[in-house]
């Protein structure tokens, strides 16, 4: 079966680890938490409006996590954020304070591969391969990544698309060969018809604009959650 990862910001609304419940219950395997930063290079329009209202809410690492600790989500947490968030505080005390709220695993995009390691030491990291990244470089990111690689299918910011990216099926093709870990491939995926596409030349999907646009647009944790088990279908 293919693997789904939907993602949520943390703090957007009163009541964001809802959406975290209700995805795993439709049939997530994976969740990608996005931990607000003022400066989200990576995130295109979607994940910063969202950025903006958590962090306009008082969202902060001590909050989230406090939240975090109220619920019980039955599937694994992978943290995202920028590099400035992972190193102001020690990569090390950092890291701990995810895997004691239950995180499993880290996403730093902005933090280079040759740089990745003092992190690595403390939380498994998911390591990114964008569409311009070399073959040997490829195969260490494959060999140094954990649970799975993130195929980001396009050279840009992420953000809901008409269409799959063309770049998505070449990027999948080179680097399924390098490494023995799954290949999820997201920005971009926005309906179930593109998770049906990317799905079928990788692992798996993420997706993330085309959800937090409809928790930003007032979708309840159900409503959200619908979605989700209609990309989960969709990619069976």
């Amino acid at each position: 079966m293919k693997l789904l990862m939907p993602y949520v910001t943390a703090g957007v609304t009163s009541s964001w680890t809802d959406y975290l419940t209700a995805f795993a219950d439709a049939g997530a395997d994976y969740l990608e938490v996005g931990l607000p930063f003022s400066d989200p290079t990576l995130d295109g329009p979607t994940i910063q409006e969202a950025t903006e209202a958590a962090l306009s809410r008082g969202a902060t690492l001590d909050r989230i996590l406090s939240d975090l600790a109220a619920v019980s989500v039955s599937v694994p947490l992978i943290a995202s954020t920028y590099a400035n968030l992972v190193i102001r505080s020690g990569a090390a005390a950092f890291c701990a304070r995810l895997k004691a709220a239950g995180f499993t695993a880290l996403i730093v995009p902005d933090l280079p591969l040759e740089e990745c390691e003092e992190v690595a030491a403390h939380i498994d990291l998911v390591l990114l391969a964008s569409p311009a990244t070399p073959d040997a470089r490829l195969a260490e990111i494959g060999r140094r990544s954990r649970h799975f690689v993130y195929g980001v299918t396009v050279m840009g910011t992420t953000g809901e698309r008409a269409s799959l990216a063309s770049s998505a099926a070449d990027l999948a093709a080179r680097l399924k060969p390098q490494t023995s870990l799954p290949v999820l491939l997201g920005f971009g995926i926005s309906t179930p018809a593109q998770a049906a596409q990317a799905a079928s030349l990788a692992d798996g999907v993420v997706v993330g604009a085309a959800l937090m646009r409809r928790i930003l647009d007032g979708a309840s944790a159900s409503e959200a959650g619908e979605y989700v088990r209609a990309l989960r279908a969709a990619i069976s």
